[in-house]
């Protein structure tokens, strides 16, 4: 396909990116309403700390996190260098975030002497956030350090872009236990009678679902990938040649 069509080519991308955003933000909305009205609100010091951990979770882990894989594509026209910014900044904050979310819930297990590590959901979360630290400096070290050589880049590349996104439906599976968990744990008898707060929680695992598959649709169409521009073609064709001595007109 020429490259002029192929920077045009996004046909439903824009809809379904927006759509990714009206879901996130739905999630993000259902979770500050179920903490607040059903759970006694958010607080550091209180009974209210573990609060801070599911609505941490999903503002970082989820919706930051899949803001960040979606910037190559809604990004198609910028540079290649702000583009890589933005991603490693979103991805950046959405750890610093992830981070205070998993201290408050430590913290609160310690304070209210509960078991740490014995549930599926916190097996599952802990691998998920170990694999996404990870993850995370080696992305830094290939795409951000001068000096590292293009044939490990391209070699690595696939790698990440797999590993982004299992990370990211890892991370709502891994919500939708928790979720699960703590409505076992706070509704034990009243959770089969569907209240409106297991309501409430199963329309947020919808809707982490949702969020997740639409995602996952947006990212895996090879023709809606951020195209390179002229310069940077030109820029790797050239590198590429220097580097491992290849011609520009080898396959």
């Amino acid at each position: 396909m020429d490259d002029s069509l192929a920077r045009h080519n996004t046909g439903l991308m824009p809809y379904l990116v927006a759509a990714s955003q009206i879901l996130g933000v739905a999630a993000l909305a259902v979770t500050g309403t179920w903490l607040s009205q059903y759970r006694g609100g958010f607080s550091w010091d209180g009974p209210q700390q573990f609060n801070v951990h599911p609505i941490c979770m999903v503002l970082g882990m989820v919706f930051l996190c899949g803001d960040a894989l979606l910037v190559y594509r809604v990004f198609r026209h910028e540079s290649k260098k702000a583009t890589k910014i933005l991603h490693g900044a979103l991805h950046m904050l959405a750890l610093i975030i992830s981070v205070v979310g998993i201290i408050a819930v430590f913290q609160f297990h310690k304070k209210k002497d509960i078991p740490d590590m014995y549930s599926l959901h916190s097996w599952l979360g802990i691998t998920t956030f170990t694999l996404y630290i990870l993850q995370w400096i080696c992305g830094f070290v290939m795409f951000f350090v001068p000096g590292i050589a293009f044939a490990y880049k391209s070699r690595f590349k696939p790698l990440h872009v797999f590993l982004g996104l299992s990370l990211l439906v890892s991370t709502i599976a891994t919500c939708l236990l928790g979720l699960t968990e703590k409505l076992l744990f706070a509704l034990p008898e009243e959770y089969s009678k569907l209240p409106a707060e297991g309501v409430l929680c199963n329309t947020l695992g919808l809707l982490l679902v949702a969020f997740g598959l639409v995602m996952s649709y947006i990212l895996t169409r090879d023709e809606w990938r951020r195209p390179p521009l002229p310069e940077e073609q030109a820029l790797s064709i050239d590198f590429k040649t220097l580097t491992e001595g290849e011609s520009p007109n080898e396959p």
